[in-house]
C-alpha cells in the first residue's frame, strides 16, 4: 500500500470547525469582557489548548474578522432583538456575532450548519433557554443574508427585495 497524503474527510473538517467555533466563542468572550488584544488571546489559546484537531485557519478567521466587522454584524441582528444590544447576555452577544458572521461572510458554510453550530454552543455555554432566542434571531438573519439558499431549502422562490418587509 502506498503512503498517500489524503485530504481530510468531511467529518474531520466538520469536527475541526466545531472545535474552532468552541474556542473562538471563548476567545471572543474573553476579548469582549477583558478587552485584551486579539493576537494575545489567540496566542494564549494556541499555547494553552490542544489545537491539533482544530481548524486553525477557521479559528483565526472568526477571532480576527468578527471584531473587525462589529458594525455590520450588529446591523444584521440588532433590528430583530426585543431588547437593547447592551442588555444582551455577553455569551448570547458573542454567539449572535459568530452566527451572523458565518451567515454573512462564510458562504462555504451552509446556513443550517451555521445556525445549528451556534445553537449548540448556546446550549452548552448560554442561559437555560437562550439557545431558543438565538435560533429565532439567526433564522431572521439567514432570511436576509441567505434568502436564495433558505428558499431553495424550503422549496420556494425567494421574495424580490422590493416585496420584503
Amino acid at each position: 500500500m502506498a503512503n498517500r497524503q489524503q485530504s481530510p474527510s468531511h467529518n474531520q473538517l466538520a469536527a475541526g470547525r466545531r472545535k474552532a467555533r468552541h474556542y473562538a466563542m471563548q476567545a471572543l468572550y474573553q476579548w469582549h469582557m477583558a478587552g485584551q488584544a486579539l493576537s494575545v488571546i489567540e496566542a494564549e489559546f494556541q499555547a494553552d489548548y490542544d489545537m491539533s484537531n482544530v481548524d486553525k485557519e477557521f479559528f483565526h478567521d472568526l477571532v480576527h474578522s468578527i471584531p473587525a466587522q462589529l458594525t455590520d454584524l450588529h446591523g444584521l441582528f440588532e433590528k430583530h432583538l426585543d431588547r437593547k444590544l447592551s442588555d444582551l447576555d455577553p455569551i448570547e452577544l458573542c454567539l449572535l456575532r459568530m452566527g451572523s458572521f458565518e451567515l454573512l461572510r462564510r458562504i462555504d458554510v451552509p446556513y443550517k450548519v451555521a445556525i445549528n453550530e451556534t445553537i449548540n454552543l448556546g446550549k452548552r455555554f448560554g442561559a437555560t433557554d437562550g439557545y431558543r432566542y438565538l435560533n429565532g434571531i439567526l433564522d431572521k438573519v439567514a432570511m436576509e443574508c441567505r434568502a436564495v439558499e433558505v428558499a431553495a431549502e424550503r422549496g420556494k422562490s425567494p421574495k424580490p427585495a422590493s416585496d420584503a418587509e
